[in-house]
């Protein structure tokens, strides 16, 4: 009888051990990446790339290499199932649309692998003509046409348990000809039942608006964050890096409603390699406090 209690209290302890390293384990990979950041290295090989992005403490994704109902290549199923091997969580995934008529195919296929969110990270084409060059958006029709076309999209997503966000850039806060701001309409006149935001730090600042300004006057509908860094001469910059008060917007999180945050970094400069730009970011992140927040 001592010897079989003996055994079982030798097996409970080492449960408990391994639960507490497998947990501590677990609490020090934070944060998501925004897997567009590597483009280059998950076109040439997807799972090493994976690997690295657990290896350097990253806790969750966001997808941008969504072609012809596959991810990266992969099926959607067969995505999930990579991600879960290398430790990382599919929360979110940029969606490029141009007409509604291909957004169900779309939607069934970021609910078969697992993601949480569908982001349009642009105006759909159909609506929108943009000059990346000046940086500016033109209406094919009109703002409200817009709104229509994210509120549809985002009624699918949401009888499928998805959210739908829409991505700024700095041309969404240019005023049009009649003064209105785009992101501001979008903001007014969609229901956040239906359509949310994910706030890009860089962009918000490279338009010289201030995202604390944003969560004050609509509380709630900021869902996600793009955290990425400005240098000096306005280019991005690893998180930490730059001259962005991230510590600032930080201290503003639950009044934007953001839930998760994702590194990008959409160049490198001065022959920085995106692999290292992830880990002074995740660095980055760490010495700003990010990993202190819930998800």
């Amino acid at each position: 009888m001592i010897r079989t209690s003996f055994i079982k209290t030798y097996w409970l302890m080492a449960l408990l051990v391994t639960a507490v390293f497998t947990k501590m384990d677990a609490q020090q990979n934070f944060g998501g990446l925004a897997l567009y950041t590597l483009r280059d290295n998950m076109k040439s090989d997807v799972e090493a790339t994976l690997q690295e992005v657990a290896d350097v403490g990253y806790g969750y994704v966001e997808a941008a290499g969504y072609s012809e109902g596959k991810f990266y290549g992969m099926e959607p199923a067969d995505f999930k199932e990579l991600l879960s091997s290398k430790g990382l969580k599919p929360i979110s995934t940029h969606q490029r649309v141009t007409e509604m008529e291909e957004t169900d195919a779309m939607v069934a296929a970021v609910k078969e692998a697992g993601f949480k969110y569908f982001v349009v990270p642009s105006p759909p084409r159909s609506l929108v003509e943009v000059d990346r060059e000046t940086r500016t958006m033109k209406m094919k029709g009109t703002l409200d046409d817009f709104v229509d076309f994210l509120t549809e999209l985002g009624k699918k997503c949401e009888i499928e348990g998805i959210q739908l966000l829409y991505h700024n850039h700095d041309m969404e806060l240019k005023p049009d000809e009649n003064g209105v701001k785009p992101l501001d309409y979008l903001l007014e006149y969609t229901d956040p039942k239906y359509v949310n935001f994910q706030m890009d730090l860089f962009w918000m600042t490279r338009a010289n608006a201030d995202p604390v300004a944003y969560f004050e006057k609509y509380p709630g509908r900021f869902k996600s964050w793009h955290v990425k860094d400005m240098d000096e001469q306005d280019r991005f910059a690893p998180v930490g890096k730059g001259k962005i008060d991230f510590k600032r917007i930080l201290a503003s999180k639950n009044k934007s409603g953001m839930q998760y945050f994702f590194v990008e970094q959409d160049r490198v400069f001065d022959g920085l390699k995106p692999l290292e730009a992830i880990r002074i970011s995740h660095k980055g992140l760490k010495n700003i406090g990010f990993d202190k927040v819930l998800e």
